[in-house]
C-alpha cells in the first residue's frame, strides 16, 4: 500500500510536467483521439457495467488477435481497452464495451470491478494491476513476452516488476525464453502456450483480381523503409516485369509516402496511383491509403516485404498473414518483437535494407513461405471462464 501511494504520487507529478507536451500532441492527427481520451478522459467514460471480462491490448495487432478468444467467450460481458487509435478501430468491431485505457493516475477512480482482467503481450501497468487486484479481479497475462532487447532494461528494475507481477494470477508466455525472463523478474505461475496469433483466422475481406505480372507488396512499412524498398524495386524492375504495392503501417503517413513514391515515379518514368482514388492495380506502383486492406493485398501478391524489421527500434511485424497467402517473405534482421512467430514461418529471407534487391532476385528460385504450427487455446479459455 505505501508503495502504491508513492507510485500514484509520482504519476501525478509526471502528468503535471508532461501537460504542455500532451496538449501539443493532442493536436497531431495520430494522437487527436487517443491523448484526449487517455490523459483528459475526453469521451472516455467508465465501463457501463461491472463483473465482466476485461481485455487490455495496445494496438492493431493485439486487438486483432482477440478474435478467436472472444468467439469462444460468446455470451460473456466483454470490455476492451486499447492504447492506440488503430487498436481502437479494431476493438470497436467486436461486440464489446470499448474504451481507451486512461493514464495511470486516473485508474483508481475510473475502473469498475470486473471478474477478470486479461492483459496482452507487454502492456505492464502497475496501477492497473494493483487496483484491479485490490478490487477482487483475477489478473491474467496472455501472450506475454519480454524481448531479448528489453530483458536487460527490465532486469535493472527487477524489484519494481516483482512488485507489479505479484498481482498477477497466471502468466501465459509465448515461449520458454519469455518464461525464463519472467522468472528472472520474480514472477510465478508461468505456463508456455505459444503465440495466440497462431489461432487467429486469417481471411480476406475483398477479392481482387491478381495482375498478370509479378506483384510485390511492402506491408506495414515505417519511415525510411519505403525508400529502401523503392530503391530495390526500380533496380529489380529493370530485369523483371513487376508492380509494387506499398501499405504503410500508420495512416498519418499516407501523404508523405505518396510524395516519396511520386518522386521515384517521376525519375524512373513509372505510373503511380492512390488506392483511395482508384481501386485498381493498373499502375506500376500503388499506395494503399486505406485501413484493413493488407490481407486482401497479400492474397494477390507473389512477394511480401514485411516492414518494421529494417529499423532497429520497431521490432518487426506479424509474418503469419503473408505466409498464409503463400507469399515469398523478405524482412529485415530487427524482428525481435516477432521472433516467436518467425519460428513458425518457413522459407523467409532476413536481409539488411541494402540487400532487398538481391533478395528479390533470389525469390525466383525459393518456395513460398508457409506456417505449419497451430495453438490450442482451450486451457486459456477455461482459465478465463473460471468464476
Amino acid at each position: 500500500m505505501p508503495f502504491s501511494i508513492f507510485y500514484f504520487t509520482i504519476s501525478v507529478l509526471l502528468y503535471i510536467i508532461a501537460l504542455p507536451l500532451l496538449v501539443f500532441l493532442s493536436f497531431k492527427p495520430k494522437y487527436k483521439e487517443s491523448i484526449p481520451a487517455r490523459f483528459f478522459l475526453f469521451n472516455n467514460p467508465r465501463f457501463k457495467t461491472d463483473n465482466g471480462v476485461w481485455f487490455h491490448v495496445c494496438s492493431f495487432g493485439e486487438a486483432g488477435a482477440l478474435k478467436p478468444i472472444l468467439k469462444a467467450l460468446e455470451g460473456e460481458d466483454i470490455k476492451i481497452t486499447t492504447v492506440t487509435h488503430t487498436g481502437q478501430a479494431v476493438a470497436k468491431k467486436y461486440d464489446a464495451d470499448v474504451r481507451y485505457l486512461p493514464y495511470e493516475m486516473f485508474i483508481p477512480f475510473w475502473v469498475k470491478k470486473q471478474r477478470v482482467l486479461v492483459v496482452l503481450e507487454a502492456e505492464f501497468w502497475y496501477m492497473l494491476f494493483s487496483v484491479m487486484r485490490a478490487k477482487g479481479a483475477r489478473v491474467i497475462l496472455l501472450n506475454a513476452r519480454i524481448s531479448e532487447k528489453s530483458a536487460q532494461k527490465y532486469l535493472q528494475f527487477a524489484w519494481f516488476y516483482k512488485k507489479m507481477l505479484q498481482h498477477v494470477e497466471i502468466i501465459y508466455a509465448q515461449s520458454e525464453e519469455d518464461k525464463n525472463r519472467f522468472l528472472a523478474l520474480g514472477a510465478k505461475n508461468i505456463e508456455v502456450v505459444g503465440n495466440i496469433k497462431l489461432a487467429g483466422e486469417i481471411i480476406r475481406t475483398k477479392e481482387y483480381t491478381k495482375p498478370e505480372c509479378e506483384v510485390i507488396v511492402a506491408g506495414s512499412t515505417h519511415d525510411t523503409e519505403e525508400e529502401s524498398v523503392l530503391k530495390a524495386f526500380v533496380e529489380y524492375r529493370k530485369q523483371v516485369d513487376a508492380k509494387l504495392i506499398i501499405v504503410p503501417r500508420h495512416p498519418e503517413r499516407f501523404n508523405s509516402v505518396y510524395e516519396l513514391m511520386k518522386q521515384y515515379a517521376s525519375i524512373h518514368k513509372l505510373s503511380l496511383s492512390r488506392f483511395s482514388q482508384n481501386e485498381n492495380f493498373e499502375a506500376d506502383m500503388i499506395l494503399i491509403d486505406a485501413m484493413g486492406e493488407l490481407n486482401n493485398i497479400y492474397a494477390i501478391s507473389d512477394i511480401a516485404i514485411v516492414g518494421g524489421a529494417f529499423k532497429e527500434k520497431v521490432g518487426g511485424h506479424n509474418p503469419l498473414e503473408p505466409a498464409h497467402f503463400g507469399c515469398k517473405i523478405i524482412t529485415g534482421k530487427h524482428f525481435h518483437d516477432q521472433r516467436e512467430l518467425y519460428k513458425y514461418v518457413h522459407h523467409v529471407q532476413y536481409v539488411e535494407r541494402d540487400e532487398i534487391h538481391k533478395a528479390l532476385l533470389a525469390s525466383e528460385v525459393l518456395p513460398p513461405s508457409m506456417v505449419e504450427e497451430t495453438i490450442n487455446l482451450e486451457t486459456v479459455i477455461n482459465k478465463i471462464k473460471e468464476s
